[in-house]
């Protein structure tokens, strides 16, 4: 494995206006993915698969089909969870940390976080693909999250997204046969 080394200023320049161009021109998205969780206590990590529909400017899907049927649904300041039948909704519009996690996870999805603001932000290369990490600057959110981890391809697509929790344990989702601005109706977001 080769090791990653730290952008020049112009690099990350770079990037950063090819993956905003990008994200200015993506209206939706559909992509396979694979989730990896690692849990230290864990020998394996816990491997589940599932499809990511997007919809600009905040509609997102995550149906998980392998090795259970589960989705969850952000639309309208609305969490929806349907566990294999289990139906529940949950207003994020009231809670800061649901509201700042939806924000995420649309910029993230669409590779545009670039929030000086928000985030101490250090830009990597590697093998002709670039991987940022997003450190939140907020104490509170810092609680749950350590950082995020964005791995770009020449495109300025995103492959993956690694998120951190403080205790070293993570999340890894793997983005896979990714189409961009095909048509999806609203009704792929029903709950």
């Amino acid at each position: 494995m080769q090791a990653q080394t730290k952008m020049t200023t112009t690099e990350a320049e770079n990037l950063k206006a090819l993956v905003k161009s990008q994200a200015k021109t993506t209206k939706t998205i559909v992509s396979d993915f694979t989730q990896y969780k690692h849990l230290d206590f864990l020998s394996n990590d816990i491997i589940t698969k599932g499809t990511l529909h997007f919809k600009a400017p905040n509609l997102v899907k995550w149906a998980y089909n392998k090795p259970f049927q589960y989705t969850v649904i952000f639309k309208n300041e609305s969490l929806f969870i349907n566990d294999e039948g289990n139906k529940s909704q949950i207003d994020i519009g009231s809670n800061q940390m649901f509201k700042q996690l939806n924000k995420l996870i649309i910029k993230s999805v669409k590779g545009d976080m670039f929030d000086d603001n928000e985030f101490k932000i250090s830009y990597f290369k590697n093998d002709g693909k670039s991987n940022v990490h997003f450190s939140p600057k907020n104490t509170e959110f810092s609680e749950y999250i350590a950082s995020f981890q964005i791995t770009f391809n020449k495109k300025g697509d995103v492959e993956d997204v690694k998120m951190v929790e403080p205790s070293g344990d993570y999340t890894k989702i793997v983005f896979s046969n990714r189409t961009l601005n095909t048509p999806l109706t609203d009704a792929v977001f029903n709950p």
